[in-house]
């Protein structure tokens, strides 16, 4: 069996391609790769810094339009709307690919700019008043896709359509996080199934990364305060990745697969094809039961929109 590889990627020459959270780890990696095939890339971070340090890097792989960096913090509306703004003016309206990629993993409770519980408002809300601000702009655009990306922890994610913000369920960081990740899968479906009614060309896909070292771990571990759980957490993650995880290349694969390949439809799901997907080549793979209910897509559709007060698009 012949599996699907960066090599099979076709040529993005004037194609442009947005990447959330694109200052590392997969995000970095999936600009890095499509610079590399042509695409204009915008690199949305929320970190100016290391925005810059990642520019560099895409710079040196590119062999196109020259990369560009848009300021985004996905936990603040406000930001959202700005980068919106900024990346319809600076593309006139014309944008192929939008990679929701960005995340944060089992952190602390806490909450956004807007009062969000942290985990479901960056991954989720952000992602989806984006995509929405966005979406005249990727009518612009050529086979314009939308790919979300999701995480293996969906399986153990229930979303609470009455209590997403934990006010009253006891919070614990894994089922949070689970939460925005299934979140994540819903919403790209039911994203498509909407585009589709609207008589859309626009497609909307879903991908996750299996089991890949991305520095989420470690990133999760140095958000506690008490040493003792950081020093438990970071010994965790190292043992994990070090027995079970692929690297970012593999992990990559998933999400450049959907953002690119031909055969791609809207509604798939892409992940990993061995070890129930936590490793191997990127293939359609099957989404959750929950993720397939239109009920509980249309939920989760109508609480974002009145939860960031975004207008839906398509409706």
């Amino acid at each position: 069996m012949d599996f699907w590889t960066e090599d099979d990627i076709p040529d993005q020459t004037d194609r442009t391609v947005l990447v959330t959270g694109a200052n590392s780890g997969l995000g970095l990696r999936t600009a890095t790769v499509l610079a590399g095939k042509g695409a204009r890339i915008l690199l949305a971070c929320r970190s100016a810094e290391r925005g810059r340090t990642a520019l560099t890097t895409v710079r040196a792989a590119a062999v196109g339009a020259e990369p560009e960096l848009v300021s985004l913090d996905l936990a603040d509306l406000a930001s959202v709307r700005a980068a919106a703004e900024t990346v319809r003016a600076s593309t006139g309206d014309r944008l192929d690919v939008l990679v929701n990629n960005a995340g944060l993993m089992m952190v602390p409770r806490g909450r956004t700019v807007d009062g969000f519980e942290t985990q479901f408002g960056t991954n989720h809300l952000g992602h989806a008043a984006l995509t929405w601000l966005l979406m005249p702009a990727l009518r612009g655009g050529k086979d314009a896709r939308v790919v979300t990306v999701s995480s293996v922890a969906a399986h153990a994610g229930r979303i609470d359509l009455d209590d997403p913000n934990y006010e009253r369920r006891r919070y614990l960081p894994t089922t949070a996080y689970g939460q925005s990740k299934l979140a994540n899968q819903v919403f790209a479906l039911e994203l498509d199934r909407r585009l589709r009614a609207a008589g859309d060309e626009v497609i909307s896909v879903a991908a996750h990364p299996g089991y890949t070292s991305t520095g989420l771990g470690s990133g999760m571990a140095s958000s506690y305060r008490h040493p003792v759980i950081r020093a438990v957490l970071a010994a965790g993650n190292k043992a994990g990745e070090l027995l079970f995880a692929q690297g970012t290349r593999m992990g990559t694969l998933p999400q450049l697969y959907a953002a690119t390949a031909p055969q791609v439809r809207g509604g798939d799901y892409i992940g990993p094809h061995r070890l129930g997907g936590a490793r191997g080549y990127p293939v359609a793979v099957r989404p959750l039961r929950s993720a397939l209910d239109p009920a509980t897509g249309a939920g989760l559709y109508q609480l974002s929109a009145t939860m960031t007060g975004i207008t839906p698009d398509p409706r």
